[in-house]
């Protein structure tokens, strides 16, 4: 699992290759993600946004921006967590992913919780 810390936000991510839901022929690789985001700091923190670099392993990038996270703008009061699982589809068979949450405290302060990077990665890939 890769995690990260900042400022009192702990984000875990592990990572899985769902084959059922991918086609190598087209090609079309298609990754979970389960992410685990805890408020080891002192104040009550509201996720408001998501930022996603994606890059496959021909060095494409995708960029992804929106609120909150799988509908929710989870508010995590001190040592709270709240868990999702997403998905990302790749045209190769593996890439990484890493971003930030855009986090804000009841006294409207701002900072981005880092995501750390992670791999997804095909079992059958030599990377």
């Amino acid at each position: 699992m890769a995690e990260a810390v900042t400022k009192g936000i702990r984000v875990g991510v592990k990572s899985e290759y769902m084959p059922e839901r991918s086609d190598p022929d087209r090609p079309l690789f298609f990754f979970a993600y389960h992410i685990t985001i805890t408020n080891e700091g002192e104040t009550p923190q509201t996720l408001v946004s998501r930022y996603w670099h994606i890059t496959d392993s021909v060095g494409q990038v995708e960029e992804v921006r929106g609120p909150g996270v799988v509908g929710y703008q989870p508010r995590l009061e001190k040592d709270q967590s709240f868990q999702y699982t997403s998905f990302c589809p790749l045209r190769t068979e593996f890439g990484t992913m890493k971003g930030t949450y855009q986090m804000v405290n009841d006294d409207g302060e701002m900072f981005d919780a880092e995501i750390p990077p992670f791999r997804l990665v095909t079992p059958h890939s030599v990377n």
